[in-house]
């Protein structure tokens, strides 16, 4: 079976399945993958628990693996019980205890004995709270002693690594829950320079039935991060069937959000639940329709997406906004070069991102920011910039209006679910308000503008509950998103759980996550593009069921800010299921 053009298949071969194992077995095992995909790659796993492989049998799969021109690396999950029980979830190692130490350091050597190169899977993390932990802790946070602790001991066991074998490459994993790094010690920012390369946790699973609130965004907006974070050295995404065992659609989902994202390598966890089991045949075929796609398609571009290093606020918020069609580019840093930028209150973890801000817009630039931002922000200059000011009252209504001041309809939009918002207070035409939603003869701001320099500062309210994102009518979702296409080729104003991908070379993608069909339109802004053409039918789009309305000069005003023409376009995108497309040059 031909391999995949535009990425590798791999999987992670766990301790539990290798200590029963027999070199038959696993041949056995091989001819049932080899019937419906091409693996390229494993990771043989020495560790996981209270089980070790032992150097002879290791070696032994190794060479059935290689037998089969499967490329083998080698695995670590740090897990372990020695000495005295802690106090540490899932059993982690104890950095502070000087056993644990040794224990790790210990199966470094063997791993790296074994292989030149091996992962450590998303365990690499510590949750211990034991005496010795509290004493050296001392009057640090314990998010700043878990990251000082786990930093030391990844240079000492890279180190160990290579003092057995010079050629050895350490690759650190990063699971799914990226906002909560900092308190078990995992720190991209600083350990991108210790391992040479990084993995990445893409298992999105079910949001419903989820104590970490992952939207399905997420194993695409995680792969993005984390190359953005490490650029060329994120090795790939990780998947598994945990959580999504009762939908096949949803591991599925996996595993393409995973290679929107431009994944080198997809990791399937594990090998043996995948032997005998029907999901292998179903992501075989849809590999195989991704890989004629992916070939086509340029690199990820979307609304610089500032999260700094170590932060957190409005946990997990980006993919809530990225399930309601705007298309993300998570990035560490403020790109100040960015047409658009997106600010949560994640990032006012930099404690100079309102300087930042206010340059960035006063030379031009264009930021949305949510509400959580500016709460986050009021003692260090945001009211500079707004007269926007959060206050304690929600309301909950279902009636949305749309004002945007340049483009004034004046729509009402119902929703069919209401939603919570906390009350804006704002100063009438100091600030304008482009969503309104109106209850009782009161309204409060959904979205605001304020001109600021020769740029504009847009403000998003955020609900308490992100999921009432989710209630927000498809047209109401499409003004949002036009604020942070400014500038940009395109939008989409679908109903929330319809995501848009957008690529350097003029494709995008649209993945439709909702159980119906939605109405979903793509609005091309300007002339430069006449349309769409399907990348896998080769049908074309080139008839607009409409043209927006342009600017108008409002009211008393004098003039008018121009905009490009907006020319709607149905996109056809059915439930469960995504497409393709390029955009059409005017000739």
């Amino acid at each position: 079976m031909q391999p995949f053009e535009n990425f590798r298949l791999a999987s992670y071969v766990y301790a539990y399945y290798l200590e029963n194992a027999t070199p038959d077995t696993i041949r056995r095992d091989l001819d049932f993958y080899a019937q419906y995909v091409p693996l390229g790659k494993v990771y043989l796993e020495t560790h996981r628990a209270l089980v070790d492989i032992p150097e002879e049998k290791m070696r032994a799969f190794k060479r059935v693996f290689e037998e089969r021109g499967i490329k083998v690396a080698g695995g670590i999950t740090c897990t372990v019980k020695v000495g005295e029980a802690k106090p540490a979830i899932y059993d982690t190692f104890c950095f502070s205890d000087p056993a644990h130490r040794a224990e790790l350091l210990r199966l470094t050597r063997y791993t790296a004995s074994l292989f030149d190169e091996f992962i450590l899977d998303d365990f690499f993390f510590s949750s211990c709270k034991c005496e010795m932990c509290i004493a050296q802790k001392g009057k640090r946070s314990w998010a700043r002693f878990k990251l000082d602790q786990l930093e030391a001991f990844s240079r000492e066991m890279v180190a160990a690594a290579r003092e057995v074998n010079p050629r050895c490459r350490v690759i650190i994993k990063y699971p799914n829950w990226y906002e909560s790094y900092q308190e078990t010690g995992y720190g991209p920012g600083r350990q991108k320079d210790i391992f040479d390369g990084v993995y990445t946790g893409t298992e999105s699973r079910r949001s419903n039935y989820d104590g970490q609130h992952l939207q399905r965004y997420q194993s695409y907006s995680l792969v993005r991060l984390l190359e953005n974070t490490a650029p060329g050295r994120n090795g790939g995404g990780w998947i598994d069937m945990g959580g999504a065992s009762g939908n096949l659609s949803i591991y599925l989902e996996q595993a393409e959000l995973t290679l929107f994202a431009k994944a080198r390598e997809l990791m399937m966890f594990n090998f043996a639940s995948m032997v005998d089991n029907p999901a292998l045949a179903a992501l075989g075929v849809d590999l195989r329709r991704l890989d004629r796609i992916l070939g086509q398609l340029g690199e990820p571009v979307g609304v610089s997406t500032y999260e700094p290093h170590d932060s957190d606020g409005e946990d997990q918020l980006i993919n809530y906004i990225g399930m309601c069609g705007i298309p993300l580019e998570p990035v560490p840093y403020f790109d100040e070069t960015a047409p658009v930028v997106f600010l949560t209150q994640n990032s006012a973890y930099d404690e100079a991102v309102v300087e930042k801000l206010e340059k960035y817009v006063r030379e031009g630039g264009i930021a949305v920011v949510t509400s959580g931002f500016v709460r986050a922000t009021m003692d260090r200059g945001i009211t500079d910039l707004t007269s926007v000011r959060p206050t304690d009252r929600k309301v909950s209504g279902t009636r949305y209006q749309l004002t945007n001041q340049n483009v004034s309809t004046h729509n009402v939009h119902v929703a069919d679910e209401s939603a919570t918002f906390t009350v804006l207070n704002h100063k009438n035409n100091a600030t304008w308000y482009d969503v309104l939603l109106h209850v009782n003869d009161f309204s409060t701001a959904v979205m605001t503008e304020d001109y600021y320099g020769r740029g504009f500062l847009y403000i998003l309210n955020i609900p308490d509950n992100f999921g009432d994102l989710y209630r927000l009518p498809k047209d109401v979702v499409g003004a949002i998103a036009k604020n942070f296409a400014r500038r940009g080729k395109m939008f989409l104003s679908a109903s929330p759980r319809v995501c848009l991908f957008t690529y350097d070379n003029d494709t995008f993608g649209v993945l439709n996550l909702n159980e119906f069909k939605q109405p979903a339109e793509i609005v091309l802004l300007g002339d430069e593009f006449v349309g769409f053409e399907d990348l896998e039918s080769g049908r074309r789009v080139t008839e607009p069921v409409r043209v927006n309305p342009g600017p108008r000069r409002w009211g008393d005003c004098a003039t008018f800010r121009p905009e490009p023409v907006e020319k709607v376009y149905e996109l056809p995108v059915f439930p469960g299921s995504f497409r393709f497309f390029r955009l059409l040059r005017a000739d």
